[in-house]
């Protein structure tokens, strides 16, 4: 009896290692495939599709960060935890609206070629470009549902699966606030509780 109970345990542990293994080769894949995509993403005039081999799956960006505790070092963790941060109770189009921003400023001139420095922008403690990245508190995911979905979100963004729902916006405010800046742009579009603008020359400013 105890060989048997010890030999379950054993191929539990087993099984448990291998799914471990699997997600983690799911993760390199969806991480490596997204430094490409977000490559040729901020290249300018750059429209291509994707190729069926280059294009991230679910379960592919599903292995990555399960539990939204990874540090910000990749470009599908930096962009799920600001469509998380940024819309999280705001419904798909909400979030998909705040992927938009993020990939409308990746390689647009006056904002870097990465998705996590588009992200880090400003500084830890001030005048940042997104606020959940600014405001001192743990950046870690509190609801894995919506952070589910940000992550779905982020997958279609560098696949070029998502619609631009913003017409192109480089930046966006709360509808309780205006802010003073928001007279030099063109607002494009309203979504969930966030106003969209987009530059009158088309430079960021």
């Amino acid at each position: 009896m105890r060989q048997t109970w010890v030999a379950t345990c054993l191929a539990a542990i087993l099984l448990v290692g291998q799914a471990t293994a699997a997600d983690r080769a799911q993760a390199d894949a969806a991480e490596s495939k997204a430094e490409v995509l977000e490559q040729n993403a901020a290249a300018q005039g750059s429209k291509a599709r994707p190729t069926p081999s280059e294009i991230i799956t679910k379960p592919e960006v599903q292995a990555v960060d399960p539990v939204g505790e990874a540090p910000l070092n990749d470009a599908i963790t930096c962009l799920a935890r600001t469509i998380y941060w940024e819309a999280k109770g705001e419904g798909v189009a909400g979030m998909e609206a705040i992927a938009n921003v993020v990939m409308n400023r990746l390689g647009h001139e006056g904002f870097p070629n990465k998705i996590c420095d588009v992200v880090r922008q400003g500084h830890e403690q001030g005048a940042c470009q997104f606020s959940w990245w600014c405001d001192g508190r743990s950046d870690d995911v509190e609801e894995d549902k919506s952070y589910a979905i940000a992550k779905e979100i982020s997958r279609k963004a560098l696949n070029r699966q998502l619609t631009d729902r913003t017409s192109g916006a480089l930046y966006f405010h709360q509808r309780k606030i205006n802010p003073s800046w928001s007279a030099e742009y063109i607002r494009t579009v309203e979504i969930g509780e966030h106003v969209f603008y987009k530059p009158r020359g088309g430079e960021a400013q």
